[in-house]
């Protein structure tokens, strides 16, 4: 029985394996189980073969006299000890297999991308991805790639910044943060940089082991909110990345979708894409609020009709949207590298049901929403007052999404229809026909949302 002695420190070494290499938990245990349950086989079955033979076989290969009632009585009954104990250890191993999968290991890596544009509650939605512990999160990465390479806008330097922005992102869904470090001004020292922008919007980046302590004397542009670490070493960031389950990245400066699809289609990436839009009218009134100084001359229009509105400024507004519904229409319908990889989000749907369209986008995901994100949802979407700063995340979200159809002047709306009237119809954002329409509470300007938005 040297078999079944040995089996517990078996147990123990595979339990051991698991917690080391969770990501092939359930494969390992299958294996492992069949190899024991073979070795079991082959046991029992020798053990069988001698139990099979007569007693008088039985008693010359021993030198003893037995009796051949006593003979098949006891081969009857190991044969039935055996079996139990056979029966035994393939439901405990099934047992650990089960209980292995559903607390230890929580599915395939995925890889989410969360596409939108500046001012439309992405990093809200953001967080929903950024409080669930096994996913490590990024905010904003591609603002440095921005600021360090300047292309023209139009032609074939749009076209050229997309792809720079592409591979960016490519190399850091596959966790080479080092990648940042040729687009970081001032140039990490040593693989550490206190310029990380907006570092304190990751988890991932300030907890053990990415947090270090903190140094004196050193200026820290980006820090983490909720305690103290030193300058971020992008080695630890990136060694961080690959231990998490899941990566999910936000970024407001990826607007074609068609140039993702060497991302999709890379068999290291498992990628979903989220792609998040909100009623352009809201979407001015809030930028003009953060901005106020891009929206100088679109304020002073507004409210005193002295200065001109420039042509160029209402060309790019309808260009802002035409990119978004471009892309739009590319995921909705559906292409064979797309298919089952492409959702479309609305913010003002996230606004009026938080929890509801979070289980949605995990599930088009493929992972797993925990209690943690529930109640930071819960907890960040029923403030009594909004947050602090125009990049808070903590709202009343069911009162807030449509309060700028109270103050935006109709005029002003009126130029935001005219330059988005086609995306606004395939997002069912309806137009206003007059003051009062706009300012009517008890005219949605929402049409329902589409079930063919969720794949």
């Amino acid at each position: 029985m040297e078999i079944r002695c040995a089996l517990p420190q078996d147990i123990r070494e595979l339990l051991h394996c698991l917690k080391m290499r969770s990501k092939y938990a359930v494969l390992l245990v299958f294996v492992i189980s069949l190899i024991i349950i073979e070795k079991e086989n082959n046991f029992i079955s020798r053990v069988s073969d001698k139990l099979k033979q007569s007693p008088q076989a039985l008693a010359e290969a021993n030198g003893t006299e037995v009796s051949p009632a006593p003979a098949e009585n006891g081969s009857l009954a190991s044969l039935q000890e055996l079996d139990a104990a056979f029966s035994q250890l393939r439901s405990h191993l099934h047992n650990i297999t089960l209980q292995l999968a559903a607390d230890g290991d929580p599915g395939p890596r995925r890889h989410v991308l969360l596409m939108a544009t500046t001012r439309t509650g992405s990093s809200f939605v953001g967080e929903f991805f950024n409080q669930q512990g096994s996913i490590f999160y990024l905010f904003e990465p591609l603002w440095h790639v921005e600021k360090t390479v300047t292309f023209l806008p139009g032609g074939a330097s749009a076209v050229g910044s997309a792809l720079v922005y592409r591979d960016v992102l490519k190399q850091l869904l596959l966790c080479d943060l080092y990648i940042l470090e040729n687009f970081i001004l001032p140039a990490p020292d040593g693989h550490l940089t206190p310029f990380l922008f907006r570092r304190g919007s990751s988890h991932s980046l300030c907890e053990e082991p990415v947090c270090t302590p903190s140094a004196k004397k050193v200026f820290e542009k980006y820090y983490c909110k909720n305690r103290r670490c030193g300058p971020l070493n992008i080695t630890l960031a990136a060694e961080a990345c690959r231990r998490k389950q899941h990566v999910a990245l936000k970024t407001v400066r990826i607007r074609q979708l068609e140039f993702l699809q060497p991302l999709v289609e890379d068999p290291r990436l498992d990628l979903r894409i989220i792609q998040l839009v909100r009623d352009p009218r809201a979407v001015l009134a809030s930028r003009m609020v953060a901005f106020s100084g891009k929206y100088e001359t679109w304020k002073k229009w507004a409210s005193e009709g002295e200065a001109p509105l420039h042509e160029e400024e209402v060309q790019r507004l309808r260009g802002n949207c035409e990119s978004i519904r471009v892309s739009a229409e590319l995921g909705l319908r559906r292409p064979g590298w797309l298919r089952g990889r492409y959702m479309l989000v609305r913010y003002e749907d996230v606004a009026r049901a938080p929890l509801r369209k979070a289980r949605e986008m995990y599930r088009f995901a493929g992972l797993p929403l925990t209690p943690q994100v529930e109640e930071w949802i819960g907890r960040n979407t029923q403030a009594p007052h909004d947050g602090s700063g125009v990049y808070s995340t903590c709202k009343n979200s069911s009162e807030q999404f449509d309060k700028w159809r109270f103050s935006m002047p109709f005029k002003l709306a009126q130029v935001v229809q005219d330059a988005c009237a086609p995306a606004m119809r395939l997002f069912g954002y309806k137009l206003a026909g007059s003051p009062a329409a706009l300012a009517n509470r008890s005219f949605s300007l929402l049409e329902e949302a589409q079930p063919s938005w969720v794949t």
